[in-house]
Formats: C-alpha cells, structure tokens, sequence
C-alpha cells in the first residue's frame, strides 16, 4: 500500500508540473528524492516523455488566447468595424492614431484656411487697413494651421477673427465645426471604452494553479477554487469550463481542439456564483462526464487543457465581461 501511494503521488507531481510551464519552454521535471524501490515502480515511459515533449497552450495561465490568425485575405472585414478595430488595438498604436487623426485634421483644415486667404488676396495686403481679409490676422501656413486649431478645439484667444465678408470662410467655418464634432465624439468614444474595458478587472480574479480529482459526498470530482481579491463584487456571475482535446469520430474525422462543455453545475444553480469569498468549483465524473472513460493510469498520458471561463458585472462600472482561466 505505501509504494503504490508513493507511485500515485509522484505521478500527480508530474501532471502538475507540467501544467505550470510556459507556451514554448519545455517541460522540466524535478523529481523529489524516493526509496529505490518507489523509483523502479514509477511508469519510465512517463519521466522519459514529460521531460521531452512541450506543451502548446490554447489558453495561457494570464488568460490570453495562444491563437494566432493567419493567412486571412480578406482583412478589408476589420475596417468596416472600425470602432472595434480600434478598440481592440494595442495602447501604443490607439494612442498613435488618436493624435495622428487630430493632427491631420487640424492640417487639413489649415491648409484650406491658407487657400482661401491666397486666392482672395489676403497675403497681398497684410498691412492694408483699408483690405478686408477673410481672417484677420492671418499672414502665412502656421497662422492659418493656429486658427484651424482654435476652430475645432473652439478655444477662441479672439486674436484671429473670421469676418462676415467672406462667404466661403463662413462655409468652411460650419464644415470644420461638425466634422470636428464627429472627430471627438468618435476618438473620446473610442478612448472611454477602451479605458472602461474590464480586462485588468480579471488580475485580481484568481483560479487555484491545479485541480485535484477526489471523492466529495461519495462522488468522484473535479474541482478547483476561484477567488475575489477585490471587495467591489462581480454582480450576476457564473462560471463554465471546456475541455480542449482533440478528437476522433466514428467516421475516422480527426479534429483537433475539440471543445466539451464540463457541467460545473448548470442543472442545479451551482454555476451561479456569489462570489464574495473562495468558492470551490465542482464537476461531478459521472457517465456524463467526458473524464468517465479516463483511466488514472491514462490521465498523465493524455494531451488535453481545461479553459475556465468567469463572466459577470463589475459592480463599479457595470460593464460585462469574462475572464478565462487555465488548470
């Protein structure tokens, strides 16, 4: 009896272990020291591959997707969902674009300023003071790129005057008014949801490192705990789990990463969280169960990664969303 709990434990060791590295490092094993004889019990074949194969996550344990899309041709789907394009970018590129659609506007709008002020003869009579210019004070590019700017931005210093005498200026004026209206509402818009976004809301959602299988009121669980370090709640929250293993039909199909829904408590409620302390999540493996025609001696051999997914209310901005999780 003592040997075989030592072979069992060792061999949870190394199913633990090796769901603790990293997307592309290799599995290392650090065996802890054992009698000769629990050595010689432990399954070669299981020390020999776990040291050498590497774990390609579909789910990293910071929650992010290991996929990557490739080879996606038609990639003119991403502009017509602008707002979402750019609310999916990156801090660095959003903020990038955010001052280069200013900047290009405010230049836009200046040169036409300048335009203006050439073709009616404006800069041909900058000391006249009988020659009533379109905008008064304006003698070059950088003064005409001033005004747009205090255009838009209607911070108005009142030294730069539009005059009633030039009907095209007045029509410009009323253009660069709304497009800059829209220009604001669409970047701040864009900048507001990118900030409220809850994804820094899941770094203080955290799920226990490993999951243990054991017997719980007679019956043979899966369970793992999720916790709440905040004390803002997640309001409405509930939980699932997917298993990610590849599968062949009875056809002879191969399909690689198929999902399977884990029951974590669907029919009964149980998936429903209140989440103000550490719960422990439960997923009975019964017939239903995909583990059911897992053996223990199987499980150390099989390729396969359980997803963990928490969705609910942020109490503080009452915003969706969800955090993934990997055991």
């Amino acid at each position: 009896m003592t040997m075989a709990k030592l072979t069992e434990s060792m061999t949870n060791v190394l199913e633990g272990d090796s769901m603790d590295q990293d997307v592309e490092s290799p599995v290392a094993i650090h065996q802890p020291k054992l009698p000769k004889q629990a050595r010689d019990d432990l399954p070669r074949h299981i020390s020999r591959d776990r040291t050498k194969r590497k774990i390609q996550r579909y789910v990293r344990k910071d929650g992010k997707c290991n996929v990557h899309h490739g080879n996606v041709r038609e990639t003119y789907r991403y502009l017509t969902d602008i707002f979402t394009t750019l609310v999916d970018l990156k801090w660095r590129f959003n903020l990038l674009i955010f001052v280069m659609v200013y900047t290009v506007t405010w230049l836009f709008f200046g040169m036409i300023w300048w335009l203006i002020a050439y073709i009616r003869g404006d800069m041909d009579h900058i000391e006249d003071p009988s020659w009533t210019p379109c905008v008064t004070n304006l003698n070059g590019f950088v003064s005409a790129f001033l005004f747009s700017i205090e255009t838009e931005t209607t911070i108005g210093y009142g030294y730069r005057v539009i005059t009633d005498k030039c009907p095209e200026g007045i029509i410009l004026l009323l253009i660069q008014s709304v497009l800059g209206s829209i220009v604001n509402a669409f970047m701040v818009g864009c900048m507001f949801v990118k900030i409220s976004q809850p994804k820094k809301r899941a770094e203080t959602l955290v799920f226990s490192t490993h999951a243990v299988i054991s017997m719980r009121d007679g019956k043979l669980c899966l369970m793992f705990r999720v916790g709440d370090l905040r004390n803002s709640h997640i309001v409405e929250a509930s939980i699932r789990a997917k298993l990610i293993k590849s599968k062949q039909t009875s056809e002879g199909e191969f399909i690689p990463l198929n999902q399977t829904d884990i029951n974590v408590g669907y029919y009964t409620g149980d998936d429903r969280l209140f989440l103000v302390s550490p719960l422990i999540i439960s997923h009975e493996i019964n017939q239903q169960s995909p583990f059911w025609e897992i053996s223990k001696a199987q499980l150390p051999k099989e390729e396969l990664e359980i997803v963990v997914i928490l969705e609910g209310m942020v109490e503080a901005t009452g915003r969706m969303g969800f955090t993934p999780g990997y055991l």
